[in-house]
């Protein structure tokens, strides 16, 4: 893998890890949103990432002496979580309950989400430690070459 193809690869996962924090720090802030534009409750987004230039193994195998080599990662889909409730809480005092006083939250879970930021914060950590070290291969080739 060439050098600069390294950099590329790390930075593409900082850059994907860093939506995905993005929208984490969304469903937290909208935990209380019981109404948004279209009147209904706000619904949890889902990130999902996928290698970029996804190729067939077999013409990845006759590409293997042209030095065929990986491109990063992007973010494939962003989705409303569509497969969890939301959640009823009684609060006949509230404008938005429904006529039996419940009051429909978002599908947010606080734990789940800040699991999922500290995945995604370990996930960039680990992207801009592994740029950090190509920065060092590079920086130390140069010094080869520089004698």
């Amino acid at each position: 893998m060439a050098l600069f193809q390294a950099f590329d690869v790390n930075a593409s996962g900082m850059t994907a890890q860093r939506f995905r924090m993005d929208v984490i720090s969304e469903n937290v802030a909208n935990v209380n949103t019981t109404r948004t534009s279209d009147g209904t409750p706000y619904r949890r987004k889902i990130v999902s990432f996928s290698e970029k230039s996804v190729t067939p193994f077999s013409q990845v195998l006759d590409r293997t002496r042209e030095a065929y080599i990986g491109n990063g990662v992007k973010v494939n889909a962003l989705a409303e979580d569509t497969s969890s409730d939301y959640v009823k809480k009684y609060d006949p005092s509230h404008p938005d309950a429904d006529e039996d006083g419940y009051v429909s939250y978002p599908n947010v879970n606080i734990v789940t989400e800040m699991t999922n930021l500290i995945d995604a914060s370990r996930a960039y950590e680990a992207n801009a430690t592994a740029f950090e070290a190509s920065k060092s291969m590079a920086t130390k080739g140069l010094e080869i070459g520089k004698n």
